[in-house]
């Protein structure tokens, strides 16, 4: 499969739409919409949903650049501009998180909104952004896991065949796609409960963070912190402690107001 949608658009050598980027577009695309659906479910404004996507769209995708960037700097430092070339791949879901989280934090402090509320309100969407999003990393071939050499076991879903290396890995982009819906279904099955605020993020924090803890183990492209030590590993294990921490606040409180 091409990796571009459109290649020479105007005939205009390089200008190219990826594949990468349109799959990461609709899964934005997507996100905002189950985000305002769930906000007039609740009798929200969409404006409330727009203004925030305004200020963490852009911030999230520079963090996650920047995020992976950090970690891959031999890769760059030869040539500063190939940090801009985002269409090639190199977005660290991590770096987005986190940019998106201090966005909400200021926002919700900002409007006076409840911070759990608010959290649990989008967080839905950036699992249904990651789920959709990981099949930019099959286009672009990465983000595979280890070499499978049982002509058993290489065909898909299993396995992926990576074409420049000629062999079959297993197809962890996958895998953590597959995790995210079962989220994501959780999730919205939970949301019909009325839970308390922050139980939706609670989840995320400890069920997405197991699942990308258990996956990286698998990948052969992971960025690493030192030696042995995979950087997205660290922080799913923080994202799990604080998610566990979060549980029992939430279980002594009536409600969380932030």
């Amino acid at each position: 499969m091409s990796k571009y949608l459109i290649e020479n658009l105007f005939g205009i050598e390089g200008w190219s739409i990826a594949w990468y980027g349109v799959i990461i577009a609709v899964g934005m695309v997507l996100g905002v919409i189950l985000a305002i659906y769930r906000a007039r479910k609740q009798g929200l404004k969409d404006d409330l949903i727009f203004d925030f996507i305004l200020l963490a769209l852009p911030i999230a995708i520079v963090c996650a650049r920047g995020y992976y960037v950090v970690f891959e700097w031999n890769s760059y430092s030869g040539d500063i501009l190939t940090i801009f070339k985002i269409w090639k791949g190199g977005l660290a879901i991590y770096g987005g998180v986190i940019g998106g989280l201090v966005t909400a934090i200021l926002f919700c402090r900002h409007h006076k909104f409840p911070l759990f509320r608010f959290l649990d309100l989008v967080v839905p969407s950036l699992v249904l952004g990651q789920a959709i999003g990981r099949w930019g990393n099959f286009v672009n071939q990465e983000a595979f896991g280890n070499l499978v050499t049982d002509s058993s076991l290489q065909f898909f879903p299993y396995a992926v065949y990576i074409d420049v290396l000629g062999e079959w890995h297993q197809a962890t982009f996958f895998y953590e796609s597959m995790w995210n819906l079962c989220l994501l279904t959780t999730m919205l099955i939970v949301s019909r409960k009325n839970p308390k605020a922050g139980t939706l993020t609670c989840m995320y924090f400890v069920i997405y963070g197991l699942g990308r803890f258990l996956i990286e183990g698998l990948r052969t492209d992971s960025l690493y912190l030192m030696p042995g030590v995979r950087v997205s590993q660290v922080l799913s294990g923080c994202l799990i402690l604080l998610g566990v921490l979060l549980v029992g606040i939430i279980c002594r409180r009536k409600d969380i107001q932030a």
